[in-house]
């Protein structure tokens, strides 16, 4: 695919992006063989309540895209500030990135990884081609939160964020 350039300078421009802090998850899938399959990610979101939906960009160049664009599924994992290990495995191509790593099997086989923050299972409901990425539209069928504070991705590095200490209710006004 091919597209217009905008004259912006790339350096400038992931310098600038480098400022917005992102939460840190990893998605996982399985392959057509119900081999692992997964990948880190910073772009991810809430996309809708009602049907609730997610959605998380992945890289073209990607290893693991192959296996994205057939799977059924997903799980999406919002790592926690100690993760930032699984964040580095889960970016790293052309490993066994489960090597060791305990998993257990989730909705349609996914698998599934502890200690996170929180996880959110999805059918995938649609891909969505965007410049070099591809936009994953996960249906949630089930989800978790747990303890814990969790990893972020701010200025090219990783990063605890602290929970709040108590909660607050939002101001209707």
């Amino acid at each position: 695919m091919t597209t217009a350039s905008t004259g912006v300078d790339r350096t400038l421009l992931r310098d600038s992006l480098s400022r917005w802090p992102s939460g840190v998850a990893v998605v996982t899938t399985v392959d057509e063989s119900r081999a692992p399959r997964g990948f880190t990610a910073t772009a991810f979101s809430s996309l809708s309540m009602d049907p609730p939906m997610v959605l998380v960009c992945l890289d073209r160049g990607a290893d693991c895209r192959p296996a994205f664009e057939t799977a059924g599924v997903m799980a999406v994992h919002l790592l926690r500030e100690d993760q930032a290990h699984l964040a580095q495995r889960f970016a790293t191509k052309d490993i066994d990135k489960y090597e060791g790593l305990p998993v257990s099997a989730g909705l349609g086989g996914v698998p599934l990884l502890g200690g996170v923050v929180a996880r959110i299972e999805c059918v995938l409901d649609r891909r969505i081609d965007a410049g070099d990425h591809v936009i994953l539209v996960g249906l949630v069928h089930r989800c978790e939160s747990f303890t814990g504070a969790p990893l972020v991705y701010f200025a090219r590095s990783f990063h605890g964020l602290q929970p709040p200490t108590h909660h607050r209710e939002a101001d209707p006004s």
